[in-house]
């Protein structure tokens, strides 16, 4: 197993807090599913002890919560009521909140952005209106209760329009009429929250699915722009399964922080930590491994090391623009009466105890007692692999070494692979993004069909690399 010989520190305390201003960074979790799961018995356990899943998310470092909210959901969840009472709960904790309007009934996303039963038959204008009154009033809501939202999406995942047909983008006519169509819905939403709020201090997001894509995100946000509407949030969404790799993500988030000079949230992300499953009638969405990214696992750890490679992506991006994320539904446990089709992408296992992998939400990372930042690696090594020769397994040391930031030492992506004489991969033992220090792998044959000999292993870390040799005699 890789393990760890060194933490690592942030340089200054301010490092706590995003790049673009004085704002702590965003540890965010979306868990609008959260109160009816509670309302059919679900319960929340952190070391045996039931307690609110808020508590839990704030103790290990969560300080934003994001909420959906529905025109007239057929069963209540998510509309305007139950969205008043979570917002007090969230609120009371001290926590901030993103409030993310559908402008739906149920789910808007790239393939379903259906309008509110109610406004179903409305010419535009009058659409328009509705979409203005509307968010108004819920604004309005939330404000008289002092619990006005920090960020507002206007929209959810808005990659192809919303409110289709009149504010769909493809497929519904002349696009250029249909982007300025969609440009008038996002403006009467940006209009709403801002005359109901009266305050420029809340955020407004426009957010789309395409985190690794960076074609797709410049031709959208570009369309937007010409359009003249002014918000202050690129929003994100970014599953593996969906919208690629950390490194297609990691250049998107650069590059459109360098076009459009905003404030840049992955404003929705998971990843698994089983592929198990229960038996609960619910097939889940992520349960094969050809589903999961390269170099991160299904299992505890595997997820909280997407989750840190993630937030250290995140703030390394160019100008300091990325500043946070949100988890989606990472308390969305299988509850009867209810199911979960995301019960292992949670942060709960099956027994509803909070894992470990929690604790990547914290923003805070210390030291071992008594190390000092300044004995950070400086050179990459790669060291002679131990025994030499060996059967059935050796060990592998090597380090990596700080690439300093303004802000926080360099991720770097790392693969370790070992080769036949013939220069054929017989395996790879590593390949993920890491933070610099001192590693240990372990090299095991027990199940591999090799036969004696010569092998190689090769260390890659950016334009670094190195080889060594090692004797398998069986």
């Amino acid at each position: 197993m890789r393990k760890f010989f060194l933490a690592v520190i942030f340089f200054f305390s301010s490092l706590c807090f995003s790049q673009s201003g004085s704002e702590p960074f965003i540890s965010g979790v979306d868990i609008s599913f959260t109160p009816q799961i509670e309302s059919l018995g679900g319960k929340y356990l952190s070391g045996g002890v039931q307690k609110d899943p808020l508590d839990i998310f704030k103790e290990n470092g969560v300080n934003y919560v994001r909420l959906r909210i529905w025109h007239t959901p057929a069963n209540g969840w998510c509309g305007l009521n139950e969205t008043l009472k979570f917002a007090q709960r969230i609120k009371s904790r001290g926590l901030k909140f993103l409030l993310d309007f559908h402008y739906s009934d149920t789910w808007a996303d790239p393939q379903h952005q259906n309008k509110p039963a109610a406004w179903a038959n409305l010419p535009f204008e009058n659409l328009k209106d509705s979409v203005y009154a509307y968010t108004k009033n819920i604004i309005a809501a939330l404000k008289n209760q002092n619990t006005l939202p920090g960020m507002v999406q206007i929209g959810n995942e808005v990659t192809g329009g919303m409110l289709w047909h009149d504010g769909k983008l493809y497929g519904a006519g002349d696009e250029n009429t249909q982007w300025k169509k969609f440009a008038q819905l996002i403006n009467e939403g940006i209009r709403g929250v801002r005359e109901a709020a009266d305050t420029s201090q809340i955020k407004i997001m426009i957010h789309i699915d395409r985190g690794g894509d960076n074609g797709g995100a410049i031709y959208f946000y570009d369309k937007l722009k010409t359009q003249n509407v002014l918000f202050d949030v690129i929003g994100l969404s970014f599953y593996p399964w969906w919208h690629g790799t950390l490194t297609q993500l990691k250049n998107n988030l650069n590059s459109l922080a360098v076009r459009y000079q905003k404030e840049i949230v992955v404003v929705e992300t998971a990843y698994p930590w089983t592929l198990q499953y229960k038996n609960d009638g619910v097939n889940n969405i992520v349960g094969l491994n050809s589903q999961l990214h390269q170099g991160y696992p299904a299992s505890v750890d595997g997820q909280k090391n997407f989750l840190n490679d993630l937030k250290s992506i995140i703030k390394q991006t160019s100008g300091g623009k990325g500043t946070g994320f949100f988890y989606w539904e990472p308390a969305y446990i299988s509850v009867s009466g209810l199911g979960s089709s995301w019960e292992n992408l949670t942060v709960f296992n099956f027994n509803n105890e909070v894992l470990q992998s929690i604790t990547a939400f914290n923003d805070s990372v210390s030291t071992e007692a008594g190390e000092d930042v300044s004995n950070m690696p400086e050179e990459f090594s790669l060291s002679q692999n131990y025994p030499n020769p060996f059967n059935p397994s050796t060990t592998i040391e090597y380090t990596i070494p700080s690439v300093e930031t303004r802000y926080i030492p360099s991720l770097q992506h790392v693969t370790l692979k070992v080769y036949d004489v013939l220069g054929r991969e017989i395996a790879a033992l590593v390949n993920e993004y890491q933070i610099p220090g001192k590693y240990s792998v372990e090299f095991r044959t027990l199940n591999a069909e090799l036969p004696t000999g010569i092998y190689f292993y090769k260390l890659t870390s950016g334009s670094l690399s190195r080889s060594k040799k090692m004797l398998l005699i069986k």
